[in-house]
């Protein structure tokens, strides 16, 4: 059952019809024990009014032997004042003094005072027993339970029939109601099913039912992201087209100028540039590559503790492309330092720092990582370069895609700090770029908050 309208229909007529069966039960059982309650004070006091009328000369007159038929026809009246009732009255010796018409033979009871049960050629009565020693004789009145129950059954029955001829008039209401609570969702979906591809603008929410607005929102919120996800995958494309050009352009002109050199030196120095270009292009694309991979990941990180120095010299020597890996100096405050993080993520950032760092430092200066611990368990990493740094105004822009300021390096295509922001945003952490207080040159700090870092003891800290 896939409709909505349907499943809440079914769920709204099976509800009522179990209200109304559990109604119907409830007023049984209720209706059962106060009609048990009033049925037996009917025949207390039936048994009192007949004991109240019946006196010793009427029995002495209605079995004295010879006895007139006007006689009897009284104690029949007195004692028959109640067809759903059977009333005998016994002496207290044991004989039978009169009857009221229907009441079976057999003796009803042989309790002597209060209610009893018991079965009479087959049928179940319930017997109220009255003695009167004063004037000698007991009085039983009988109820048959058969007409009880009939009682009963006839009260539960029109609650059933009751019960069958609303529920056919309620389903046709509250299909109707359904439907109508339903109009603004039906709304929603024309609206949104009468759209193109291209139209990602919020759906009004008006008066919308307030179990409704939650979806609506939601979905709202849903466009906005798809709508920046589009413009920054155009914008993305753009750029990477407009990076790419310029090393290609490079590149056909240093083939076209070695194919059409003459001199072997010049044809030399063509090729040289040739692969330079070759180089930057390839660092372009695996830039372009990381970064639609953290764009897209969606993997959860897997954290672990990294031996700070120990992770940055196994990066400084995986980096043969880039010259003199000599230049890259580590403080001693890094031989303990342990940071919590996602292996490649950490890979990631350092290693474009590191590339970065010595891309803007002129030969043959030197960049150095230095770590700081704080008081409240945080911890800073900190690459320290000799470059030209960047303009504090241009600070936050840098961080941007394809964005370089304007002391930029030869090389390079203002994806590197980029990388390293998200990277560091994906475990936690955060990019924090500042100057040096001592010249020139960039501070690009990785800050970790308490619980992402430690201070390994020495005789395990690895060097």
């Amino acid at each position: 059952m896939n409709s909505l309208r349907m499943r809440l229909f079914a769920t709204l007529v099976t509800a009522t019809g179990l209200v109304w069966l559990a109604a119907i039960v409830w007023t049984y059982v209720d209706s059962r024990a106060q009609f048990e309650s009033i049925l037996d004070r009917r025949l207390m006091e039936a048994a009192r009014m007949v004991d109240s009328l019946f006196t010793p000369a009427r029995a002495a007159t209605a079995r004295r032997p010879g006895s007139a038929d006007g006689d009897e026809a009284a104690l029949t009246h007195m004692v028959s004042y109640d067809r759903h009732l059977s009333c005998q009255i016994w002496s207290l010796d044991g004989r039978l003094i009169g009857a009221s018409d229907g009441a079976p033979d057999p003796k009803l009871s042989d309790q002597r005072d209060g209610f009893s049960n018991r079965v009479i050629d087959g049928q179940a009565w319930r017997v109220f027993a009255l003695s009167d020693p004063a004037k000698g004789f007991r009085i039983l009145v009988g109820d048959n339970l058969g007409q009880r129950r009939q009682l009963e059954h006839g009260l539960v029955g029109s609650l059933l029939l009751t019960a069958g001829c609303v529920l056919p008039i309620l389903a046709p209401l509250i299909w109707f109601s359904v439907g109508r609570g339903l109009r603004p969702l039906n709304h929603a979906t024309r609206d949104l099913a009468a759209r193109d591809a291209d139209n990602l603008e919020r759906v009004e929410v008006g008066r919308m039912p307030s179990e409704i607005r939650p979806l609506v929102d939601a979905l709202n919120r849903l466009f906005g992201k798809v709508a920046a996800a589009r413009d920054h995958e155009r914008s993305f494309l753009a750029y990477a087209a407009h990076e790419l050009r310029t090393p290609l352009a490079g590149l056909k002109t240093q083939v076209q100028v070695a194919m059409g050199a003459q001199d072997a030196g010049m044809r030399d120095a063509a090729l040289a540039q040739t692969l330079g270009a070759v180089d930057r292009s390839a660092r372009l694309v695996q830039q372009l590559l990381t970064l639609s991979r953290l764009d897209s990941s969606v993997r959860p990180v897997a954290t672990a503790w990294i031996p700070v120095e120990e992770r940055l010299r196994d990066l400084l020597a995986g980096m043969a492309d880039m010259p003199a890996p000599e230049r890259v100096a580590f403080a001693p405050a890094l031989a303990t330092l342990e940071i919590r993080m996602d292996e490649d993520l950490f890979d990631l950032a350092m290693r474009n720092l590191m590339e970065n760092a010595l891309l803007m430092t002129p030969e043959p200066g030197a960049v150095t990582w230095e770590a700081a611990l704080g008081a409240d368990g945080s911890a800073t990493l900190s690459l320290v370069d000799a470059g030209p740094g960047i303009a504090e105004a241009e600070r936050a822009q840098v961080v941007r895609r394809f964005v370089r300021g304007s002391r930029r390096a030869k090389v390079g295509s203002g994806l590197g700090l980029s990388i390293v922001t998200m990277a560091l945003e994906q475990s936690g952490a955060r990019l924090r770029l500042d100057g040096r207080n001592d010249g020139p040159g960039l501070r690009a700090s990785a800050v970790f908050d308490a619980g992402l870092a430690r201070c390994a003891p020495a005789a395990t800290a690895r060097l």
